[in-house]
């Protein structure tokens, strides 16, 4: 008699899952730093000492030129004074539609510690010196991405993908300075960043800074 196969059924799926099954940090708000960037720059080393997987990377938020949403995950290649950065093809739906409207918002979520940071801000494109300067300090598999190129347009076949990044792997590993004039770094400079810190009783503490004009104002949000 052959194995019967049973479709999972998501509902149930939904039904069993459990979140934070860990011992979750306290989070005290009173005693947060003036400045957003010291508690995110505190908040990332924890999550990559409680063994969080990828903690780098983000979900990145934009809009097109009708208004209507789209969001992807990327990887985050610095945060600073000047914004918190990330890199894509001019040409790419993301570069596309952040030229159109160049505000973007960005998520992190590190369930280790049932943490997530949001921020939200305008974003501008780092000259193309910088931007060269970015792609060519990553490894020979980003800088072969990079030369692939064609990022968010209709492709062929799995095998056209095969052949072109075979070619730019030793194009990259032959010219590892080898220029990509559409690699854009984006920065995104926060106006607004909120810190989540889950709760096993759901009294989630949320602390929110506001950017002014002599600096950032913090107050605290209802879960």
């Amino acid at each position: 008699m052959g194995t019967e196969h049973h479709e999972p059924d998501l509902h149930d799926l939904l039904r069993s899952l459990r979140v934070w099954d860990v011992e979750l940090p306290s989070f005290d708000p009173s005693a947060a730093p003036a400045d957003p960037l010291a508690l995110f720059t505190a908040w990332f080393a924890e999550a990559v000492a409680a063994g969080q997987v990828e903690p780098h990377t983000m979900s990145l938020a934009t809009a097109d030129e009708a208004g209507l949403p789209d969001v992807r995950t990327v990887m985050m290649h610095g945060a600073d004074a000047s914004g918190w950065s990330f890199a894509t093809h001019v040409g790419s739906s993301k570069g596309r539609q952040l030229a159109a409207r160049p505000h973007a918002a960005l998520g992190f979520y590190w369930p280790a510690q049932g943490r997530q940071v949001r921020l939200r801000g305008p974003v501008t494109a780092a000259p193309s010196a910088e931007s060269q300067a970015d792609l060519h300090a990553r490894s020979t598999g980003a800088l072969a991405a990079a030369l692939t190129g064609r990022q968010s347009e209709v492709l062929a076949s799995l095998e056209e993908l095969a052949r072109e990044s075979q070619a730019a792997w030793e194009r990259a590993q032959d010219e590892p300075d080898a220029p990509v004039p559409s690699w854009t770094l984006y920065r995104l400079r926060p106006v607004e960043v909120e810190f989540f810190q889950g709760d096993a009783a759901r009294r989630h503490v949320r602390l929110l800074y506001r950017r002014t004009g002599e600096g950032w104002a913090k107050e605290l949000l209802w879960p």
